[in-house]
C-alpha cells in the first residue's frame, strides 16, 4: 500500500489544486525524479483556460517560450543548465496568471525529460498511470448588487456578511438560554424533592 502511495506520489503535479474563475494565481509544478537517472527537462502546455503571463526564474535551469499565433504563451520548457534533479530529488517550478472568467478546470499536459533521452508524458485522465494534473475551478461569488444608476454599494457582499455575523452570534445566545432553562429545571427538581 505505502508502495502504491509513493508512486501516485512521485507524478508531476501542479499546485494549487483548487482556483477561482478569474482569480490571478501562482502556479507551482512539481517534479519529482522516478529514475535512476536526472530530469534534465521539463515542458508544460499551457491550457486554454489560462493566460501564464510571469516565470521566476530557478538557479540551474533555463526556461523557453512559445507561443501562439494571438501571442498567448502556448507553453514553457525548462532546460537544465547544470546536472538536473537526480533520483533523490524534486524541483518546483513557479508560473503566475490569470484563471479564465469561464474556466470549470485546468488539465495540464506535461512532458517529463531524462538525462537518456527517455521521456515521461504527463498527459492522460485522472486514475491512469500518467495521469495530466488537474486544477478545479471554482465559480466566482455572486456578484454584489447595484443600485439604479449602476453603482455597486457592495449590497449583496455587505448583506452576506450580516446574515453570517447574525448567524455567529446566535450561538452563543441559544446555549445560554438553554443553560437557564435547565438550571431552572434543576432548581425545581431541587424544590419538589424537599417538599416531599
Amino acid at each position: 500500500m505505502l508502495l502504491f502511495a509513493g508512486i501516485a506520489s512521485a507524478h508531476v503535479v501542479v499546485y494549487p489544486q483548487q482556483t477561482m474563475q478569474g482569480s490571478y494565481e501562482k502556479f507551482t509544478v512539481r517534479v519529482p525524479t522516478e529514475k535512476e537517472v536526472p530530469t534534465v527537462k521539463v515542458e508544460i502546455k499551457i491550457p486554454a483556460e489560462v493566460a501564464v503571463s510571469r516565470f521566476e526564474p530557478m538557479a540551474g535551469w533555463k526556461y523557453e517560450l512559445t507561443k501562439d499565433s494571438a501571442g498567448k504563451i502556448a507553453s514553457v520548457v525548462w532546460t537544465a543548465t547544470t546536472d538536473g534533479l537526480s533520483s533523490t530529488e524534486f524541483g518546483e517550478f513557479n508560473m503566475q496568471g490569470k484563471v479564465g472568467d469561464q474556466a470549470t478546470s485546468i488539465s495540464w499536459k506535461a512532458y517529463q525529460t531524462y538525462k537518456d533521452g527517455s521521456v515521461v508524458e504527463w498527459i492522460g485522465a485522472a486514475g491512469s498511470d500518467k495521469p495530466a494534473s488537474v486544477t478545479n475551478v471554482n465559480p466566482k461569488p455572486a456578484a454584489a448588487k447595484m443600485d439604479s444608476d449602476g453603482h455597486d454599494h457592495g449590497g449583496g457582499a455587505v448583506a452576506a456578511a450580516h446574515d453570517e455575523d447574525t448567524g455567529n452570534s446566535k450561538l452563543p445566545l441559544y446555549l445560554s438560554i438553554a443553560a437557564l432553562v435547565l438550571g431552572v429545571l434543576s432548581l425545581i427538581t431541587s424544590l419538589l424533592k424537599k417538599g416531599k
